[in-house]
C-alpha cells in the first residue's frame, strides 16, 4: 500500500509539472521578413499566472529569451520577448515550466544624480540621456542626447565612471563610443514640445523621473516636468520612454495634464549647422551629420537621428529643426518613436539608416498575428 501510495504521489507531481504547456503562433503575412523582433502578449491570454519558472522554446527546440512586463504594478502585466518570422510564414514557440538560462542584459536606465541629475538610458546600438534639475542654472532644456556606440556591451556606467573618476571624458571616443552630439537648448536627437500659435515652446530640465522596468530586453521610465506654460496656463507633461533590445527606436508616450486648449505637439531633430543630409518620407524624418569630438574636433564618421510618427502629421522646418507637428488634445496619449545610430556601428552610410527607420516603420504599421492556443 505504501508502494501504491508513493506512486499516486509520483504521478500527480508528474501530471502538474506539464500542466502549463502552451504554445504562441506568430504569423508574418506581410512581404518583408521579421528578424528578432520584440513581441509584446498579454498576461491574461495564458490559462496560468507568468512567472519567472518559464521556458520558452523556437520550433526548432532552441531557448528563447523573455522578460515578465510589470509596467510598475506589482502583478505581471504582459510578456516580451524577440521572434524571427520569415514573410508568409508562421512560427510557433512553446511555453512550459523550467528554469530559464540567464538572459544577459541589452538595455538599462537609471538616474545619474553624481552627473548633475540626468536620467540616461541605452540599448545594444545607441544610449541617451535628458537633463535633470542639477542643470537647473545651465538652461538645460526638455532634448534628447544621443551618445554613439559600437558595442553591444552597456556602456553608461563605465562612461560616466570613466569621465567623473579617471579623466576620460565620454566625449572622446576610447574605445566603445562617444557622446558627441550638442543639445543646447533644442529638442536634440527626438524630444518633444508643445507647438501653439506657429511656435515651438522647447521645454526645460524634467523634475522627477520612475523607472518602471529595467531589463533584460526592455526597460522603461517616466519624467515628468511639472511647469509646462502654454498661453498662461500651467500643464504636467509626463513622457514614458520604453526602449528594448535589439530595436532601433525608443517609443515615448506623452501626456499632458492642464486646462484644455487647442495644443499641437511636435517631436523633431535639431538640425545643429544645417549642413547634414535632411530626408523625409511619410511620417517620418532622418538626419546625418558629421560626428566631431568636442575636445579635439576630430571627426569619428556619420551620426544619425530618426522620429516616426504613426499618425497623422505635418513636416515643418522651424528654427533649425525638423519637426512633424501632430493636433493633440490635452489628457490623451501621444506616441512617437526616435532613436540615433552611428557609422561605425551597424549603418555604414545614411542609406542603411534610411533602410532601418523605414523598415521600423513598416512595424510599426504592419504588426505580426499573434495568437495565444490554450
Amino acid at each position: 500500500m505504501k508502494k501504491r501510495k508513493i506512486s499516486f504521489i509520483a504521478l500527480f507531481a508528474v501530471i502538474t509539472s506539464f500542466s502549463f504547456a502552451q504554445t504562441v503562433e506568430v504569423i508574418n503575412q506581410y512581404p518583408f521578413d521579421r528578424e528578432n523582433e520584440i513581441i509584446e502578449i498579454d498576461a491574461s491570454e495564458f490559462n496560468t499566472t507568468l512567472n519567472t519558472n518559464l521556458v520558452i522554446t523556437d520550433q526548432n527546440n532552441q531557448e528563447v529569451p523573455y522578460q515578465l512586463i510589470y509596467n510598475g504594478n506589482e502583478s505581471v502585466q504582459s510578456i516580451i520577448f524577440p521572434v524571427t518570422v520569415k514573410t508568409g510564414t508562421k512560427e510557433i514557440y512553446t511555453f512550459s515550466k523550467g528554469t530559464p538560462k540567464p538572459v544577459q542584459a541589452k538595455t538599462f536606465a537609471r538616474f545619474v544624480p553624481e552627473r548633475k541629475d540626468d536620467f540616461a538610458w541605452e540599448n545594444d546600438l545607441a544610449a541617451y540621456r535628458v537633463f535633470g534639475p542639477g542643470l537647473a542654472n545651465e538652461n538645460p532644456s526638455n532634448g534628447i542626447d544621443l551618445w554613439l556606440k559600437k558595442t553591444e556591451d552597456l556602456i553608461i556606467d563605465s562612461f560616466y565612471k570613466a569621465d567623473l573618476q579617471e579623466g576620460k571624458s565620454y566625449h572622446d571616443d576610447h574605445g566603445q563610443g562617444v557622446d558627441c552630439y550638442k543639445v543646447d537648448h533644442t529638442l536634440g536627437a527626438g524630444g518633444v514640445a508643445p507647438y501653439v500659435n506657429g511656435e515651438l515652446l522647447i521645454g526645460s530640465y524634467f523634475d522627477t523621473y520612475k523607472v518602471l522596468e529595467n531589463g533584460p530586453l526592455r526597460s522603461t521610465f517616466t519624467i515628468t516636468y511639472e511647469d509646462v506654460i502654454i498661453n498662461s496656463e500651467l500643464y504636467q507633461q509626463q513622457v514614458t520612454i520604453s526602449i528594448d533590445a535589439g530595436t532601433l527606436m525608443n517609443k515615448a508616450v506623452v501626456k499632458l495634464e492642464g486646462k484644455e486648449q487647442e495644443i499641437k505637439l511636435a517631436p523633431g531633430i535639431f538640425l545643429h549647422n544645417g549642413k547634414g543630409t535632411l530626408q523625409k518620407s511619410s511620417g517620418l524624418i532622418i538626419y546625418g551629420e558629421d560626428a566631431i569630438t568636442q575636445t579635439d574636433q576630430t571627426n569619428v564618421g556619420k551620426s544619425y537621428v530618426g522620429v516616426i510618427v504613426p499618425g497623422d502629421s505635418e513636416y515643418k522646418i522651424q528654427k533649425m529643426h525638423a519637426l512633424l507637428i501632430s493636433d493633440y488634445k490635452v489628457g490623451e496619449e501621444f506616441t512617437y518613436y526616435f532613436g540615433g545610430g552611428w557609422s561605425q556601428w551597424k549603418f555604414p552610410t545614411q542609406k542603411e539608416w534610411l533602410a532601418a527607420v523605414q523598415d521600423f516603420s513598416k512595424q510599426i504599421r504592419y504588426p505580426l498575428s499573434i495568437t495565444v492556443v490554450n
